[in-house]
C-alpha cells in the first residue's frame, strides 16, 4: 500500500424506488474511480428513504437477508470497479430480527467484513428502536486490501467508547455512514449548534485517537409519511478529518457530491508520535467506566 490513500466519497439524497437509488450510486462510484479512489464510502441506508420517521412493520419489507439481492448488487459493484466499498443495508436476519448493516466490499466482490450498528437511537423522527436489533459483532475493524477499516454507523459517532476500542483492536481509519438532519421547526441557532457539535464530536475521535474520521452524510428534504412532522432535512456536510482533527474536505448542505480525497497514511504514525494518548492512558484507573452511571 502505498502513503496516500485517495477516499470517495458519495453524499447524495435518495427517492423511494431503490433501483433508481442503486443506479444513481453506481454512477457516483465510477465517477469516484475515474478520479483515483481505492476506498469509496456510502451514507447510512443509501438504497431507500430514511424510513424510520415512523413506525411502519411494511417498512421490514425493504431488508434482504445476507447473502441477497442487495450483496450480489454492491459485490459486482465493487468488482466492476476494483475499490474497496463501504455500504449501509438493511439486513433481515430472520423474521422479527433485524439489523442496520455496514457491509464492506473487497475490490475482487468478494465481502470482507461487515459491522451491525450498536447504539441504536429512539427520538421523534428517528425511530430506530422499532426497526433494528442492536449489533452483536461489537467493535471489529475490517481487514482490507486499503488497510483496517473501523466501521461504524451514524449514533455510534457521538461515542467515543466505540471509537477508542476500534483504534485499540488496530483501526487506521475510522469511518461513519450518517443520516442525519434538522427538524425544520428548529431555529437557525439550534440547526447550527447540533451540525457544529457532530463534526466537533466526531473531530475529536480522530484527535483522541490519532486517527483520520470519515463521515459520509446524505441531502434533501425527506417528508414525514405521517405528516407529523414537517420531515427532515439532511445536512450533508460531509467531512473528512486528520489524525489531528483538522478537516481535509467538507462537502456542503445542501448538493450531492462525489469527490475524492487523499489520506496520508504515514501522518497517523507522526502524530501518534508527537501525541502518544495511548501510551499515558492510565488503564488501571478505568474500571468505572463500564458502570451505566455513578451515583
Amino acid at each position: 500500500m502505498g502513503e496516500i490513500l485517495k477516499v470517495g466519497i458519495v453524499q447524495q439524497s435518495c427517492v423511494a424506488e431503490k433501483q433508481a437509488n442503486r443506479r444513481k450510486l453506481r454512477n457516483s462510484v465510477l465517477a469516484c474511480v475515474a478520479k483515483g479512489a481505492e476506498l469509496i464510502v456510502l451514507q447510512e441506508l443509501h438504497d431507500s428513504l430514511y424510513f424510520c420517521q415512523t413506525e411502519n412493520t411494511a417498512m421490514f419489507d425493504l431488508a434482504e437477508p445476507f447473502p441477497g439481492e442487495a450483496t450480489q448488487f454492491y459485490s459486482s459493484l465493487a468488482l466492476e470497479c476494483g475499490a474497496v466499498i463501504v455500504t449501509s443495508l438493511f439486513e433481515k436476519r430472520a423474521a422479527g430480527l433485524y439489523h442496520n448493516t455496514a457491509v464492506v466490499f473487497e475490490k475482487d466482490g468478494s465481502i470482507a467484513g461487515k459491522y451491525r450498528k450498536m447504539h441504536i437511537p429512539d427520538d421523534p423522527a428517528y425511530y430506530e428502536k422499532f426497526y433494528f436489533t442492536p449489533g452483536d459483532i461489537g467493535f471489529e475493524p475490517i481487514s482490507t486490501s486499503v488497510g483496517r477499516l473501523g466501521v461504524m454507523v451514524c449514533w455510534d459517532q457521538w461515542y467515543p467508547e466505540a471509537a477508542r476500542i476500534m483504534a485499540m483492536k488496530g483501526a487506521e481509519l475510522l469511518i461513519y455512514p450518517t443520516a442525519i438532519g434538522w427538524e425544520s421547526s428548529d431555529a437557525d441557532e439550534e440547526k447550527e449548534r447540533q451540525l457544529n457539535a457532530w463534526m466537533t464530536v466526531q473531530r475529536g475521535h480522530a484527535v483522541a485517537n490519532g486517527l483520520p474520521v470519515i463521515a459520509v452524510n446524505r441531502v434533501g428534504h425527506e417528508p414525514d409519511p405521517s405528516g407529523q412532522t414537517r420531515g427532515i432535512t439532511f445536512w450533508g456536510n460531509s467531512f473528512v478529518a486528520g489524525p489531528q482533527g483538522e478537516i481535509l474536505w467538507r462537502a456542503e448542505s445542501d448538493k450531492e457530491v462525489s469527490s475524492v480525497i487523499d489520506i496520508d497514511r504515514k501522518r497517523t504514525e507522526n502524530v501518534r508520535r508527537w501525541w502518544p494518548f495511548l501510551r499515558d492512558r492510565r488503564i488501571e484507573s478505568y474500571s468505572e467506566i463500564v458502570k451505566r452511571y455513578i451515583d
